[in-house]
Formats: structure tokens, sequence, C-alpha cells
């Protein structure tokens, strides 16, 4: 997925922005008019490129974590989990963070297919994982990075618990330490 240039990343920025100004104001169910008037839009140029607020949501969420937390090159498995770890916690630590993460799980519909926003993020972690087995280390599944690292730190946002600094890299060497103890990789995992 392409980042925009010009005039259609400042759209992008200024709606991403009126959404979580919104959210964070209290209005969760903010119309896509209300965020165009927010943002100094059409509304027709929201509904032109996201087609839903659900659409908006997730875009302007995922662009927040990809941008907060991007995926490392260290040229370590260890390195680019923890640096991306950090990241994810340094976004969910922030207030905007967990609003956007909140209202996100309340707008996705139970059951629907990852839609191209997540399953773009889900392709970075793939490609760091392809990087790790390719330098020959024992590397995770998608699964287990979700399930070790990022479900953890989004339960306590979700649950309202607080997101302790250090956090990420506490779930990284767990998952690190799970995958010493069992080396022979499941099918499906590279490495």
């Amino acid at each position: 997925m392409t980042r925009p240039g010009g005039r259609s990343a400042r759209v992008r920025d200024a709606v991403h922005d009126a959404v979580v100004e919104l959210l964070a104001a209290g209005e969760i169910d903010a119309a896509i008019p209300k965020i165009a008037d927010r943002a100094g839009v059409n509304p027709t140029s929201i509904y032109r490129r996201w087609g839903s607020r659900d659409n908006l949501l997730l875009d302007a969420a995922v662009t927040r974590l990809r941008a907060t937390s991007p995926i490392p090159d260290t040229g370590s498995l260890r390195g680019d989990l923890l640096g991306w770890a950090e990241g994810v916690e340094a976004a969910m630590r922030d207030r905007h963070g967990q609003i956007l993460l909140r209202a996100l799980v309340a707008t996705l519909a139970p059951g629907a297919e990852p839609v191209e926003y997540l399953r773009a993020r889900g392709d970075d972690l793939q490609r760091m994982i392809d990087a790790a087995a390719g330098r020959g280390e024992p590397a995770p599944t998608v699964d287990e990075v979700l399930d070790f690292v990022l479900a953890p730190l989004y339960l306590r946002v979700l649950f309202r618990r607080p997101v302790e600094p250090g956090a990420g890299a506490r779930l990284v060497e767990r998952l690190l330490t799970a995958l010493r103890a069992d080396p022979a990789p499941p099918a499906g995992r590279g490495g």
C-alpha cells in the first residue's frame, strides 16, 4: 500500500486528525459529514476515498500504528521484534492510540474478513518473519507474534489496564523463550 503524496496526503492527514479529535472528544459515533466538517473537506471526498466510516477508522488506526511502530530492519529477529513492540507499546500508552484501538474494535463486524488495512499490517509482520527465516533464525508465525506480543498489549488497553513501560520488551522475550523451548517449527512456521 503506497502512501499518497501532495494534496491527497494533506486531505488524508486532515481527515485522520479529525477522526482522532472527535473520538478523543467522546464522539464515538461521529458521522462522515461531521468528520468532513472538522477536517475542512467535502464529505464526498471521504465517501469516495474510504467508502464508509468504518473503513476510514481502520485506515486511520493502521496508518497511525504503521507510523508509530514501523517494522524495523536491525538484522536480527530479536532486534526487529523489540523495535516494533516498543513502538506498539508507545502507541498503546498514548491516549489517542488507546482511543483509536477501542473505536476500531467497536466497529469491526463479528466474523468479518480482515480488510486491506489490517491485512497490510499482517503483511508487514510476515516480511519481518521471512527476513529472519532467510537469515537462518528460528522464526515465529504471525499468529505467534500476535498471541505473544500484540494481543496482551491490546487487551490491556481494551480492559483499561495500564501498559507499563517495558511491557513490549518483556512480551518479546517471552515469545523468544517459547521459540527456544520448541525449536522444531510447526507446519507453516518460517525457519
